[in-house]
């Protein structure tokens, strides 16, 4: 399990553990936050495609499904 400071995740890089589409390397591009400031989800860019998925940054937390940086 990887630990996370949710509000320094922005501009992070992560590398999917199961790559698809060839989108490995992704970079958190924007955080969503609510009205007291926490981080509830955040926006994750592919580096190859640019495409952008949103889910909640406890997500990055499973070392199944994510490793922290580009491997």
């Amino acid at each position: 399990m990887n630990r996370l400071n949710p509000r320094k995740l922005l501009l992070s890089k992560w590398t999917a553990a199961t790559p698809h589409n060839r989108e490995k390397h992704f970079l958190v591009t924007e955080l969503f936050c609510d009205e007291e400031g926490n981080v509830l989800e955040l926006e994750l860019q592919a580096v190859l495609t640019r495409r952008s998925q949103r889910l909640p940054w406890q997500s990055l937390q499973d070392a199944a499904a994510w490793k922290m940086g580009w491997l």
